[in-house]
C-alpha cells in the first residue's frame, strides 16, 4: 500500500512539473508574439532597416509623401501649358474626331483647329486647381491599414489609392468646372465650329458637338498621371524626399 501510495506521489509531482513547464513555454511563446508582431511586420514591409519605424511614423509619412505629390501634380498641370505643354497628357480631339480635324485642314480651318485644341487644354489647367483641395481631404482620411499597404504596393500604390477615394468626387467637380473653363476659352465655340461644319460635309457621320465629358476625363486622367510621376520620384529619388520624415519612410525601404 505504501508503494502504491509513494509511486503516485511521484507521477503527480512529475505531472505538475511537466504542467508547469508547457505553460511557461506556452506564456513564453505568446509573450514574443506579442512583443514582436508589430515589429515583424515592418520588417516585411521595408527589411530590417524599418524596424525603427513605428505605425505613426508609416501613417505620417504617407500622408505628408501624398499631399507633397498631389500639391505639387495640381501646381504643374494648373500652370500655362501645365497640359497643352506636356505630352504625355496633352488633351487632342476625341479619336471620332480626328477624322475632323483632318479633313477640316485640308479645308483651310487649321487655325480653327488648333484653336479648338489649346482652349481644351486650358479648360484642364483651369480645373486642375481645385484637385489639391480635394485629394488633400482623401488623405486626411487615411487609416494605418491604409498607409502600410501603400507602403509596401507598387510605385503606383498612392496613386491608385486617392484614385479610388476621390475619383468619382474629382469628376463631380470638373464638370462644371471644365463647362465654365470651356465657355470661358471659347472652347465650345470652336468646337462647335467645327463640328457643325464638318457634318454639313456630305456622306460623312455625324459627331458630337458636346466635347465637356470627353475633356474632363481627359483632364482625370492627366492629373493621376502627374501625381503618380510625383510618387514615383518620392519612392526612388532622394532628393524628392525633402523631409526627415520622408527620408525615414522611403529611405529605410
Amino acid at each position: 500500500m505504501k508503494k502504491i501510495v509513494y509511486t503516485l506521489s511521484i507521477i503527480a509531482v512529475c505531472n505538475t512539473a511537466l504542467q508547469a513547464q508547457g505553460l511557461k513555454g506556452l506564456i513564453k511563446k505568446a509573450t514574443t508574439k506579442d512583443s514582436t508582431s508589430g515589429k515583424s511586420i515592418l520588417n516585411q514591409i521595408g527589411g530590417s532597416s524599418s524596424s525603427s519605424l513605428s505605425s505613426s511614423d508609416v501613417a505620417s509619412g504617407l500622408k505628408e509623401a501624398l499631399q507633397i505629390g498631389a500639391q505639387q501634380a495640381s501646381n504643374k498641370l494648373s500652370s500655362v501649358d501645365g497640359f497643352l505643354g506636356n505630352a504625355a497628357i496633352k488633351i487632342l480631339l476625341p479619336p471620332e474626331a480626328q477624322k475632323v480635324e483632318k479633313t477640316l485642314r485640308s479645308m483651310g480651318m487649321e487655325k480653327q483647329v488648333n484653336d479648338a485644341i489649346t482652349s481644351m487644354n486650358r479648360a484642364a489647367e483651369d480645373a486642375a486647381k481645385s484637385a489639391a483641395p480635394i485629394f488633400i481631404d482623401a488623405i486626411k482620411g487615411m487609416s494605418i491599414n491604409d498607409a502600410f499597404g501603400i507602403l509596401k504596393g507598387g510605385d503606383s500604390a498612392a496613386t491608385k489609392y486617392l484614385q479610388g477615394k476621390t475619383a468619382d468626387q474629382l469628376t463631380n467637380a470638373f464638370k462644371p468646372i471644365i463647362q465654365q473653363s470651356l465657355d470661358k476659352v471659347d472652347a465650345t465655340k470652336y468646337w462647335n465650329t467645327l463640328a457643325t461644319t464638318y457634318n454639313k460635309v456630305p456622306m460623312v457621320k455625324k459627331v458630337n458637338t458636346d466635347i465637356s465629358s470627353y475633356v474632363t476625363e481627359k483632364a482625370l486622367s492627366g492629373i493621376f498621371y502627374q501625381v503618380a510621376q510625383e510618387e514615383l520620384k518620392i519612392r526612388k529619388n532622394p532628393v524628392a524626399q525633402t523631409t526627415d520624415l520622408l527620408k525615414k519612410v522611403f529611405g529605410s525601404k
